[in-house]
């Protein structure tokens, strides 16, 4: 068999070695254009701050690919021909291939801004970009980030660290309106005060102006107000990646279709990461995932399929990290940013206003835990998960919580604080503190 592999990120890199495994003689080629070996997209911004070199960003070293006869074409895919099983790359080459993994991974979502296309405009994706903003920001005063996920603030931190003013414009009333509820943003919006990161909420973008040399000097937004700046960071999602999809007869919607196995339309042809759109998603899952740990959980599953191990993917309970400024994030399961019908929540925030801990249950009896969000608190991710799995009873998570506490020799303990406040809140659901080792009476 030789499996072809379109993209080297952590979708492709993880089913071309869980291939390798399984079928010791397969041929396996992975086709990018962007670097000659895999690199770690989450740690672009440590790059650019200095924390990490480049060379840093490789999980493996470059011995380990001809060890493990990986072959790698340093092209683009320009073209897909599925009738003759044919890939053809931008040095006019050609690989014929038995199975063909669409692992294209995303692109910056943009929306048509007079002045885009300018020279110091950008998103944040690949090792590109990272290329392009350490030398349009060099010796500049001032950047502007348009957008409050995830990415903005990483874009809003890394221009802090070089001297640079960013001003972020959030469309939302909070940041990440979508996706944290107040209580949470406000702790994110405080991380943003305190590094005199200037935020500017309820703003959108209206047009980028250009000088005479046709690079950014100015944003304009949609209340009319201009703000100067040399470099602007377009953080508004990102998109899955179907330019070489639209090449050939593989059906795509918003993303490539695929069913529980990954397979697109078309024989002998997967998708997989960024790039791939679930036909038929589980309850409670998404049409596209765009996660880190998504796309290596899918490149496994489709790794094992072409092993031999006809394998269906199931994302399982939801989980997603990151960090603001100082202010770590966690969260599992189902936690909605605003209220939601027949989901109740408990909140509890330190004094400090640098640790909260959200705990989602049912509305009714009896009051099964659905999800979690922490913020400057680390939670273990095996008994989130096992808690909201055995929908275990809000009142009985709370008792053992110190047994999530990930950190319990080096960080503070808030769970008597955290205990005392949910019996105030919900006097109907007394809970006792239990000792850790109550989790393993539960789970064994």
């Amino acid at each position: 068999m030789h499996l072809v592999i379109i993209g080297n990120g952590i979708t492709g890199v993880t089913c071309a070695l869980t291939v390798r495994r399984l079928a010791p003689t397969a041929r396996i080629t992975l086709v990018s254009a962007e670097s000659p070996h895999h690199y770690s997209r989450t740690a672009l911004m440590y790059a650019y701050m200095g924390h990490l070199r480049l060379p840093d960003l490789k999980p493996y070293e470059d011995w380990f690919w001809e060890e493990n006869r990986l072959g790698l074409a340093h092209a683009t895919a320009t073209a897909l021909n599925t009738a003759e099983n044919l890939v053809t790359l931008s040095d006019g080459t050609t690989l014929a291939y038995d199975q063909l993994l669409l692992a294209t991974g995303s692109e910056s979502k943009l929306y048509g801004w007079p002045g885009q296309h300018l020279a110091g405009v950008q998103g944040l994706y690949g090792l590109p970009d990272l290329a392009a903003m350490t030398r349009d920001t060099h010796g500049i005063s001032r950047g502007v980030v348009v957008g409050g996920g995830l990415i903005g603030v990483e874009l809003a931190e890394m221009l802090h660290t070089r001297g640079i003013e960013p001003v972020v414009l959030v469309r939302d009333a909070r940041y990440w309106g979508a996706v944290l509820p107040p209580e949470e943003a406000n702790l994110v919006d405080r991380q943003f005060r305190e590094n005199h990161v200037p935020v500017r909420y309820n703003t959108e973008l209206r047009e980028i102006l250009g000088d005479e040399h046709g690079r950014v000097r100015a944003v304009v937004t949609t209340a009319g107000d201009e703000i100067a700046c040399q470099w602007v960071g377009l953080a508004t999602g990102v998109v899955p990646n179907l330019t070489l999809a639209k090449t050939s007869n593989v059906e795509v919607d918003k993303g490539i279709l695929v069913d529980e196995f990954l397979r697109t339309s078309v024989p002998n042809v997967f998708a997989a990461g960024d790039c791939a759109q679930h036909r038929r998603p589980a309850a409670g899952e998404v049409l596209i995932e765009q996660l880190w740990y998504t796309g290596r959980m899918q490149g496994e599953t489709v790794g094992h399929t072409l092993g031999g191990q006809p394998t269906t993917y199931r994302r399982g309970i939801w989980f997603n990290s990151a960090k603001f400024f100082n202010l770590e994030y966690q969260t599992y399961g189902q936690a909605p940013a605003g209220p939601t019908e027949g989901i109740s929540s408990f909140y509890w925030e330190h004094p400090s206003a640098r640790v909260a801990l959200r705990i989602y249950f049912g509305a009714a009896a009896p009051h099964a835990v659905t999800g979690f969000n922490a913020m400057g608190l680390r939670l273990r991710h095996e008994v989130c998960e096992k808690w909201i799995r055995a929908q275990a009873p809000a009142a009985t998570v709370l008792a053992h919580l110190g047994a999530a506490n990930f950190d319990p020799e080096f960080f503070p303990q808030h769970e008597k604080a955290m205990v005392a406040d949910f019996n105030r809140q919900f006097p109907g659901q007394p809970v006792v503190l239990k000792q850790r080792k109550g989790l393993r009476a539960m789970f064994g």
